[in-house]
């Protein structure tokens, strides 16, 4: 299922991971455009139900119109304590893909996307009082270079934070391309698409907490998910996919496995199957599908 907002990716391996049961109910932690939660309620019986979570307020335009199914605009890192709201104390499934979507990318004022001149704003939800802007004109040079360099892989993250934080002491940095303007020098016209995405990244997963909200979303799924319950999972970089990865394999996102008395581990989770990648036909139709890995783990 597509639409103009965003096309899913990995639409029915992903859904297809959760072993729907009718009557059960189920999470798209990240909503977006609805196109995973359109194949989950295909998949759903009467008695089913659907609670889908979106921090964007932009994505409340395409709720869906069925009884069974309900919309939060929360980000899912708050995602037991609305759940409890809403009396669900367990799930069967829950379903995230933690890409930014098409929609958001191809929305030039909102500032994601390197093909726009536009504001430095890169908020998921307008709710959030810090933006791009905030990021680049006001932390510190040690700040800037470890978020350049944590979150986007930058290699020359130092120098780029220093000659950033030189030229904003002149003027404010307000736009995409007056960040491009002071960075250009980083910028060798074979590499400057990549560089750019790089520090694009790193702002965006800053200004949002990206991963800070990924393991606090992951560490309350085993509470949430019955024995037997699914976890599906799309991830788009290796921050993400490592996270996802290492909390299917250990329940920790770091540290050493805890063991009992007599060596014995409790994980949380077994994985189901293999990493699973789009096929070239997917990526042909939807190039931004390309990055996409989706791992699949059941509550014991």
């Amino acid at each position: 299922m597509e639409t103009n907002y965003h096309r899913p990716v990995l639409l029915k391996e992903s859904v297809d991971g959760l072993n729907i049961v009718e009557g059960g109910i189920y999470v798209d932690a990240t909503f977006g455009g609805g196109g995973h939660s359109r194949e989950i309620l295909q998949r759903l019986g009467p008695k089913g139900k659907l609670f889908a979570f979106d921090q964007d307020e932009e994505a409340l335009n395409n709720s869906l119109e069925d009884e069974r199914f309900t919309l939060i605009n929360e980000n899912f890192r708050f995602l037991r304590q609305f759940l409890k709201f809403y009396g669900i104390k367990q799930v069967d499934g829950i379903l995230a893909d933690f890409g930014v979507s098409s929609h958001q990318f191809d929305t030039a004022a909102r500032g994601f996307s390197i093909r726009f001149d536009a504001d430095l704003d890169m908020r998921m939800s307008k709710r959030n009082s810090k933006s791009a802007y905030h990021v680049i004109n006001t932390y510190s040079y040690d700040d800037l270079r470890r978020v350049l360099y944590a979150y986007g892989e930058v290699k020359r993250a130092d120098a780029i934070a220093a000659t950033i934080v030189e030229a904003r002491s002149l003027e404010p940095i307000k736009t995409s391309a007056d960040l491009k303007k002071v960075i250009k020098k980083f910028l060798p016209a074979f590499k400057e698409n990549k560089i750019l995405a790089q520090i694009y990244q790193a702002i965006r997963i800053e200004v949002n907490e990206e991963l800070v909200a990924l393991e606090e979303f992951l560490a309350q799924t085993p509470q949430l998910l019955k024995k037997g319950g699914r976890l599906s999972l799309i991830s788009y970089h290796s921050l993400e996919d490592r996270l996802a990865k290492r909390f299917i394999q250990t329940g920790k996102f770091r540290g050493e496995i805890e063991k009992d008395f007599y060596g014995n581990t409790a994980l949380p989770f077994k994985k189901v199957g293999k990493l699973i990648v789009p096929d070239a036909t997917e990526i042909k139709s939807n190039s931004r599908a390309r990055s996409g890995k989706l791992r699949i783990a059941e509550r014991i």
